[in-house]
């Protein structure tokens, strides 16, 4: 099947979101039973962490570590927002430097200035969107980013979405609460891939659209751990506690550039791979066998393949014994979790 599809379904009882591009299972969205990244909570600062600069925060979901604070007294009452999904057992992540975000803009209270996303290259598109910034967040004390999906998009709609992204900004940080409270809930997977699959696709939301379009079979690939490299390679994706391990195998290709075409050939599925079964965390790669003089060319087509993925993603580098190491946002629930 050609083509994008945004299908809109359930997994086992969670709201779910697919996106399918020319048949294949692109990236996949899936609400968890913990607060969603994006949720906005007044907290209260619990306790301190010696030596790692953090501090353990109360919510009304369990507790949250929020990292690098300097002279926050326990006991102070805060605004975060959380930024990822927690392991089983640890503390929620947040951050307080909160943002609002939708399909065309971006709030940041903290961070004042009127901006347009670099995507933008067009020079009238971008004085064309800077008015309808200047009209509707000119004299706002808050900042605001305009997203590339405002590219050709109807003023009056950008307009009212950066409207709506002000008006609940200011109302939450004019919050003057004195006990934990959730204040706002993060995006469920249905208005997220409204927010962030803006490209043209069909759009389907019928009762059982994943069986329907492919989805389902897809992520029977998924729950294994094999991904099968063009080439005739492979890859083995094992999630640990510790760590993902990633494997890479030649397969039935004895030649001597299999090692190089194998390795590229994982650089370049890996984030799709991570996406669809929602890991993160540290990752580890153990390479098929490689010159050293290809390793430079195996970083830049990672480096290239993540430079487009949704999740932040650090390419750490080399280790003594030749792996190569990742650390990614957990911001997506394990597929393991939901399929359970």
């Amino acid at each position: 099947m050609k083509g994008r599809t945004i299908i809109l379904d359930q997994i086992n009882g969670h709201e779910s979101a697919a996106l399918m591009v020319d048949g294949i299972l692109e990236d996949l969205l899936v609400q968890g039973d913990a607060p969603s990244p994006g949720s906005i909570y007044r907290a209260r600062a619990d306790r301190p962490v010696k030596g790692q600069g953090g501090m353990f925060l109360s919510t009304p979901d369990g507790p949250a570590f929020l990292r690098q604070v300097k002279g926050l007294a326990p006991g102070t009452m805060l605004l975060v927002q959380v930024t990822g999904y927690a392991e089983p057992g640890k503390a929620l992540p947040v951050t307080q430097k909160v943002l609002f975000k939708s399909r065309y803009a971006i709030v940041t209270p903290h961070a004042p200035g009127l901006n347009i996303s670099r995507a933008i290259r067009d020079e009238e598109e971008r004085v064309r969107l800077l008015e309808i910034a200047h009209g509707e967040l000119g004299e706002s004390p808050f900042g605001l980013i305009l997203r590339s999906s405002c590219a050709g998009a109807d003023a009056g709609e950008i307009a009212e979405d950066v409207a709506a992204m002000a008006a609940m900004a200011g109302q939450i940080m004019a919050d003057d609460g004195t006990t934990p409270e959730k204040l706002t809930d993060g995006d469920g997977p249905h208005a997220l891939a409204w927010r962030e699959w803006t490209a043209p696709a069909e759009v389907v939301t019928n009762p059982g659209g994943f069986e329907d379009h492919g989805v389902s079979d897809a992520l029977e690939i998924a729950r294994g751990i094999t991904e099968t490299l063009p080439g005739g390679g492979h890859m083995y994706i094992e999630p640990t506690r510790a760590l993902v391990a990633v494997d890479v195998n030649t397969g039935s290709d004895t030649s001597m550039a299999a090692g190089l075409k194998a390795n590229l050939a994982c650089a370049r599925a890996l984030p799709r791979a991570l996406r669809v079964r929602g890991l993160g965390g540290q990752i580890s790669l153990d390479l098929a066998a490689m010159p050293k003089k290809d390793r430079r060319g195996f970083e830049t087509t990672l480096r290239a393949s993540f430079r487009t993925d949704t999740e932040d993603t650090a390419l750490v580098g080399w280790t003594p014994l030749g792996h190569f190491e990742l650390q990614r946002k957990r911001g997506r629930v394990p597929l393991s979790e939901v399929l359970a």
